[in-house]
């Protein structure tokens, strides 16, 4: 017998008769079981993806890769950039004053991380003016003590743009009077919005007006560096701080956002591995589908082997049975997968809008992003119908070692 006739009888096997509808119900069930897996396990990724892009895009797109800090306040910064800028692996390079205080408004107080930064190099470390929702970061000009906040905390002090904002510093001032908190007033010139966690205590001024309230001068705390690559940041940081002429001490982003970073993957791979689980099981499925198939139809078996097929034709029966099965099952399951992860954003704001509640606000990212990984979805669809393939072997086994006077006896 020609192999085609073996795959004519497979595929005719997946054909519901009006007698064997609880087989094909079963066969149906395995496909939907393997296509829902597929589908979930493409979800997942896809979104586990999107949490990783925003965090180097957004999140780590913010904050400066690396930071160059002097163990005294730095009086020539322009410097000390020029000779940073020289490393092949930096590409932007800006001033930084760091302090932290506290926003204070007729009845709110909110404690906050002040950065005095200059504009005119900060476009060089961070996407920051990409998240300007009003204003501009170049209206933090020296000397008019102007402020950018994030859009949800100048909503909690209930400020608008123009309005005066006072900014304590945790320093005291001994005057006439008496022991006073060291304080100076601003006014909101622009409000960000990162839809992250980030965004919420930080606070930009000018790097001089800063340098005033701190009262060190023309001088600086450090510089932000920008590399090519963020995940060179510990290595390059470290060889900089060790090379310039002077004392200076290295930070990066890994001792702030590295645990966050490290924990996206660690999730990644271990949810990873459990869906993986899960569609293993429903391979499973096909495999006690087909020995139902194959003890039901014993007596078809015994035939085709009286009539002199060989065992590789018989065989080939079950497993082209199976292959339609995990094909259905795994195309269903990818095109189910890839259009839930294309909407996945639309869909939970749909149910936060059905809920009435936010649903990511405890996290870092209180939106769901996807991106979808054409090349994890193939490898998905792969492993998928390769685990279809592997379980048909057992059950055309067992049917080609079915014995034919014992499966004719009653027929």
């Amino acid at each position: 017998m020609f192999k085609p006739v073996s795959v004519f009888i497979g595929l005719r096997y997946t054909r519901a008769k009006r007698r064997d509808q609880l087989f094909s119900f079963i066969s149906l069930a395995s496909i939907i079981g393997l296509a829902l897996g597929v589908s979930v396990l493409i979800v997942v990724l896809s979104v586990m993806n999107g949490f990783e892009r925003e965090l180097q895009q957004r999140v780590l797109g913010l904050v400066p890769h690396a930071k160059i800090y002097g163990y005294q306040t730095i009086p020539d910064w322009q410097q000390l950039a020029t000779d940073i800028i020289q490393h092949p692996r930096v590409v932007g390079v800006a001033p930084v004053v760091e302090m932290q205080g506290m926003l204070s408004t007729a009845n709110k107080v909110e404690p906050v991380f002040v950065t005095g930064i200059d504009p005119d190099y900060e476009k060089d470390v961070s996407i920051i003016e990409n998240f300007m929702v009003s204003g501009r970061l170049d209206d933090l000009s020296p000397g008019t003590f102007g402020i950018v906040l994030e859009q949800s905390m100048a909503k909690k002090l209930g400020l608008t743009l123009g309005e005066r904002i006072t900014l304590i510093l945790p320093d005291a001032l001994v005057t006439p009077a008496g022991i006073m908190p060291r304080f100076k007033r601003f006014i909101l010139v622009g409000t960000f919005d990162v839809s992250a966690d980030l965004g919420r205590a930080l606070v930009m001024v000018n790097s001089q007006d800063a340098a005033r309230m701190l009262r060190i001068g023309d001088h600086v705390h450090g510089v932000r560096i920008k590399l090519d690559d963020l995940f060179l940041a510990p290595r390059v940081s470290w060889q900089l701080a060790a090379s310039l002429p002077g004392e200076y001490y290295s930070s990066d982003w890994t001792r702030s956002f590295g645990n966050l970073y490290r924990a996206i993957l660690m999730q990644k791979t271990m949810i990873s591995l459990l869906l993986v689980l899960i569609v293993t099981v429903a391979v499973f499925n096909i495999v006690a589908t087909l020995i139902m198939f194959v003890n039901d139809k014993k007596g078809d078996i015994a035939i085709l082997q009286t009539m002199g097929n060989s065992h590789a034709s018989i065989m080939l029966i079950f497993v082209v049975q199976g292959m339609v099965i995990g094909v259905l099952g795994t195309i269903f399951g990818v095109a189910l997968g890839a259009t839930i992860a294309s909407y996945i954003k639309e869909i939970h704001l749909w149910l936060e809008s059905i809920l009435d509640r936010p649903l990511l606000d405890a996290y870092f990212i209180h939106y769901l992003p996807s991106e979808i990984n054409w090349y994890e979805v193939s490898s998905i669809a792969g492993f998928a119908f390769s685990l279809s393939i592997l379980a048909t072997i057992y059950p055309a086994w067992r049917a080609v070692h079915t014995d034919p006077a014992e499966a004719l006896r009653f027929e």
